[in-house]
């Protein structure tokens, strides 16, 4: 069958056409919205997709305040405060909401989370193909030199499309053969930024390095894989450098553990020291049971890029045993949030963003605590079901409120 040529664009009689192209086929509630508001999200706009959303909380947080210092962008503390979040889940699957409910309550009696930011980088790796090993090797150390003035160049050049927003903090090289990848590490302010980062990419190389570089690559590709985008990867779960690196923590008292969770400390230690040697075990890019849930719903309730659930749900949990209780933690590595540009301008994200006090401009730290907060949540629900005899409870939790087929 020969694929149809479609009207792509998003005027009112282009989507029209397609919608009565489609009669027959599927029609009502997709085709019955308002689609003006999302005529700039997609080509060929035709309906819509409407996700059920719930809301938890609110989630007692400590949370971090925090700004970047120039000109490398390390990541400063200001200051720290307390506050109760109402979070959005958009999703499908019985039983979250609920789940993420029970690990917050038993999170909030023990005296909430404390939630840190780490780092924040973009990446765009880079690469260039030689004739040899050692003119890779030869550009690798001349490029390593020239950071200070590829800063100044992209602050200063004219070239068209640039972001001013996107700055440039490091880069790193890797020789491999013929080839040299470069790793240029960005911060974006308060959007995810891989566009920023792509463009300021794009003209360093195909304009500051063929002009200045000692020895001409045979070519350059924009992205030689080594960026860890909408993919899991072990040097991006390791250091970081692929959104924000978060950490959420807290103290589960004995109590909380015995009367909300319904388990034991000592059952969940042990679930604890079969899921890491599992996960190690199978190569897995966490230590972790299911942060890709609470991060994928949150995602896409406020118009984040859920293609970008892969990254940013390689997570590390920890868990040991303390005086009355158990401290447990997870460390989010690469979370791929943003508080402006993209879907987070859509009406609906607008709204759940407002709900979090995280929308607009000098949020984005917020809400990527707050993101790691909730996943730590369902974590240690879910966590403290799969801990029961035999995992009863988790097998209830899916046979009642997952449906049955």
């Amino acid at each position: 069958m020969e694929l149809r040529r479609w009207p792509r664009q998003n005027d009112p009689h282009s989507i029209r056409a397609r919608q009565e192209a489609l009669a027959g086929l599927t029609d009502g509630p997709v085709f019955a919205h308002e689609l003006e508001p999302f005529a700039r999200a997609t080509e060929a706009l035709t309906g819509v997709s409407v996700v059920p959303t719930a809301v938890v909380g609110p989630i007692d947080v400590e949370l971090g305040d925090y700004e970047l210092m120039e000109p490398d962008g390390v990541i400063i503390e200001r200051g720290r405060s307390r506050d109760g979040v109402f979070v959005p889940l958009a999703n499908t699957e019985g039983g979250l909401a609920v789940s993420l409910y029970r690990g917050a309550r038993a999170v909030g009696e023990s005296g909430g989370f404390r939630t840190h930011v780490l780092r924040d980088r973009m990446t765009r790796a880079s690469a260039f193909l030689f004739a040899d090993a050692g003119e890779a090797v030869e550009f690798a150390r001349w490029i390593e030199g020239e950071l200070v003035a590829m800063r100044e160049w992209l602050a200063s050049t004219p070239v068209e499309g640039l972001s001013s927003f996107a700055k440039l903090r490091e880069l790193e090289t890797h020789v491999v053969g013929p080839v040299c990848h470069v790793m240029y590490a960005y911060t974006t302010g308060d959007a995810v930024g891989l566009n920023m980062a792509t463009r300021n990419s794009f003209a360093l190389n195909e304009a500051y390095v063929r002009e200045r570089s000692p020895v001409r690559p045979r070519r350059s590709v924009l992205e030689g894989n080594m960026g860890g985008d909408k993919k899991i990867s072990y040097r991006y779960f390791e250091r970081g450098g692929h959104g924000k690196t978060v950490i959420a923590e807290c103290t589960l008292t004995e109590e909380a553990v015995r009367r909300v969770l319904r388990t034991s400390v000592d059952d969940l230690l042990d679930l604890a020291f079969v899921g890491t040697h599992g996960a190690v075990a199978s190569g897995m890019q966490s230590v972790a049971f299911t942060p890709a849930t609470a991060i994928a719903a949150m995602f896409i309730a406020t118009g984040q890029d859920v293609g970008m659930v892969g990254t940013s749900s390689m997570a590390h949990g920890t868990a040991y045993r303390v005086e009355g209780g158990l401290h447990v933690s997870l460390r989010l590595s690469s979370l791929e949030v943003a508080t402006v540009g993209g879907g987070t301008g859509f009406p609906y994200a607008q709204a759940w963003l407002r709900l979090m006090g995280c929308a607009g401009a000098g949020k984005v730290y917020r809400l990527a605590q707050i993101v790691a907060a909730a996943t730590l949540s369902l974590e240690i629900s879910a966590s403290a079901a799969m801990a029961t005899a035999g995992s009863e409870n988790f097998f209830r939790a899916h046979f009642q409120l997952g449906g049955l087929r």
